[in-house]
């Protein structure tokens, strides 16, 4: 078992890069354990291969410096939230025993990112339930519930509930982002122009970053939903 602080999960690969790694980058810096789940291989892409995005997840991890990067090979497009797809992420939960976790939107362009974000989140409440059972390597697991879940802000605007600072780690932030080179701006590149594939898009990408770091004041941010309301020691917690 590697325990990790926070565990951000996305349902395609280059999911994380976009809607969280300056988080991941500022809490890696600051000493915490971060891992990685990818859902699916995003073998629907209209670009790339799996295998060619199974490579650039890899690249893109070590970039960011996470503990571990793993895929549960969910079916793109396919992957339903049932008992089933809830348990294979219960295992990864009890595993890693993350306190904190990060997930697609809650709606979004993408069809398959607000599916995800209701699986990741009944999977979180149904992990710390003794009765569902689960092993790992015949030993079976201890129950785990992370203790917050955070929604991600992606292609559509949603109002964020906080947002955090990333303006010390933006540019490494679309390091990661740009290893994934088949799905991304690539001039070279003899594949399907698709809706993330446009320079464009990736300005949209750090022209949301600035539009969030603008109202605390920052020069870049990212923004997140909560399922519940967060508390705080005291008012000097708030920036």
């Amino acid at each position: 078992m590697e325990k990790v602080d926070i565990l951000a999960i996305g349902v395609h690969p280059d999911d994380v890069e976009l809607m969280c790694s300056g988080t991941i980058l500022r809490h890696i810096a600051l000493g915490k354990k971060v891992g990685i789940l990818d859902l699916t291989k995003g073998e629907l892409g209209t670009r790339g291969t799996a295998s060619i995005r199974k490579m650039e997840a890899a690249k893109a991890a070590k970039i960011l410096g996470v503990s571990f990067r793993e895929c549960l090979g969910m079916r793109d497009g396919a992957f339903q939230n049932d008992s089933r797809h809830q348990l294979e992420i219960i295992k990864k939960l009890r595993q890693h025993r993350p306190e904190i976790i990060i997930c697609n939107a809650v709606q979004d362009r993408h069809p398959d990112h607000g599916r995800a974000a209701q699986l990741v989140s009944e999977a979180c409440f149904y992990s710390g339930l003794r009765k569902i059972t689960s092993t790992l390597k015949g030993k079976n697991q201890e129950v785990w519930r992370p203790k917050a879940i955070y929604h991600s802000i992606q292609d559509r605007y949603i109002k964020p509930d906080f947002v955090v600072d990333i303006t010390s780690f933006a540019e490494k932030k679309m390091q990661a982002i740009q290893a994934f080179a088949s799905q991304f701006y690539n001039p070279d590149s003899k594949e399907p122009q698709t809706p993330i594939s446009s320079e464009n898009f990736l300005e949209s990408v750090k022209a949301r970053m600035i539009e969030l770091g603008r109202v605390i004041g920052a020069p870049y941010a990212e923004g997140f939903t909560v399922e519940r309301y967060p508390g705080v020691n005291n008012l000097f917690d708030l920036v």
